[in-house]
């Protein structure tokens, strides 16, 4: 669900952060896609309508909707950070090849449970999962034998 910008002006208020229009641009275009943009996915975007807007303007901003609860990030390997506004209980769907990430609903993986000896060690505020593998897109190419020179 989108925020209007007086729900995420009231957000950044309670915290004592500072709320501009490109902010609220920075959020719409996280919360608008599916991708799970890069911090150059989303200036890229809003840098279009905001002229003015500095790559530290979405860093600072990507921050702050993480501190609210409002965003995730997602950190691959060594591929840049991925971000996320969906705060519904999922996972990922991960492509090897092309790094497309998935939204994946499983009640299952949702019940999943540590060990009471696991549990003992840490307090638990969450988990995710996420499965590696091939999207349809380039799952044909991976079944392609490679030339040879």
């Amino acid at each position: 669900m989108l925020l209007t910008p007086e729900q995420l002006r009231r957000h950044f208020q309670e915290r004592g952060l500072k709320f501009t229009s490109q902010r609220y641009a920075i959020y719409r275009a996280l919360a608008g896609s599916t991708e799970h943009p890069s911090v150059e996915d989303l200036y890229s975007t809003v840098k279009a309508s905001y002229p003015t807007l500095s790559m530290n303007t979405v860093y600072n901003t990507l921050e702050s909707l993480k501190e609210i609860g409002i965003a995730s990030e997602i950190s691959l390997w060594h591929d840049k950070a991925r971000f996320d506004a969906n705060q519904a209980s999922h996972h990922h769907l991960v492509c090897l090849r092309c790094k497309k990430i998935e939204d994946l609903y499983d009640d299952t993986l949702d019940r999943l449970a540590l060990s009471p000896k696991a549990k003992h060690r840490y307090r638990i505020t969450g988990h995710r999962v996420e499965f590696h593998g091939y999207c349809s897109r380039c799952k044909p190419k991976m079944n392609k034998p490679q030339k040879r020179r």
